[in-house]
């Protein structure tokens, strides 16, 4: 398949952003690549949102590959694509972007990012199903209200654009925001104890909104 103008820009990108993350980043994103490549594998992609959780504890299958990385942003998921799509898995469940709102990049960068991580995979992977889950909020638990009043302006207005998009750039978009966030809008705080990241209560409530695209 020749590549698109998309999938040329990755890899430009990708070489770009070498050596710009985290230790950490580079302890799962090399643990990852030697992982053995499964048939149909169902792939949690994203942060530490992503990474906190046992999926395959949670649904109870194998073929669940959590490929979340705590502290990673966008361009991160974009230089790491290539150990998710070689697989050809069944579906992607993307979530990102949050750690990029507090780095102080814009809605819209985060948002074309996201398309681009789309448009990489769906390029080399035809057949995977894309499911781009909104953003979360954040609550002000650690009293940085004016962020967080920000940050939860600018992932309303991603979810918005995603959701909006959705059939054009050929993904399932998933709102699980709508299910976690109190009546001001902010992240629950009996579903997390810092405000971001979720407790045990928040990650089943989000499975069970995931169930029926995993059945």
């Amino acid at each position: 398949m020749r590549a698109s103008l998309i999938t040329i820009l990755f890899f430009a990108l990708a070489t770009m952003a070498n050596a710009q993350f985290s230790s950490y980043y580079y302890q799962r994103k090399t643990l990852f690549e030697l992982m053995p490549n499964d048939k149909n594998e169902i792939i949690f992609l994203g942060n530490s949102i992503t990474n906190g959780c046992e999926w395959t504890e949670v649904f109870d299958d194998l073929k669940i590959k959590n490929r979340g990385i705590s502290g990673d942003v966008t361009a991160g998921v974009i230089h790491r694509l290539s150990e998710v799509y070689e697989s050809s898995p069944e579906k992607v469940f993307l979530l990102i972007g949050i750690n990029d709102l507090f780095l102080g990049k814009t809605p819209d960068y985060v948002y074309k990012n996201i398309l681009t991580i789309v448009r990489v995979i769906k390029d080399n992977s035809p057949k995977t199903e894309v499911f781009v889950q909104s953003l979360l909020p954040v609550n002000d638990f650690d009293g940085r209200h004016v962020k967080r009043e920000r940050i939860n302006h600018d992932v309303l207005w991603v979810n918005e654009q995603l959701k909006t998009n959705a059939a054009v750039d050929q993904y399932i978009y998933l709102d699980i925001h709508n299910k976690l966030v109190d009546e001001n809008g902010n992240l629950k705080k009996d579903y997390s104890n810092d405000g971001v990241h979720l407790m045990g209560k928040g990650y089943l409530t989000w499975a069970e909104l995931l169930k029926p695209y995993l059945d």
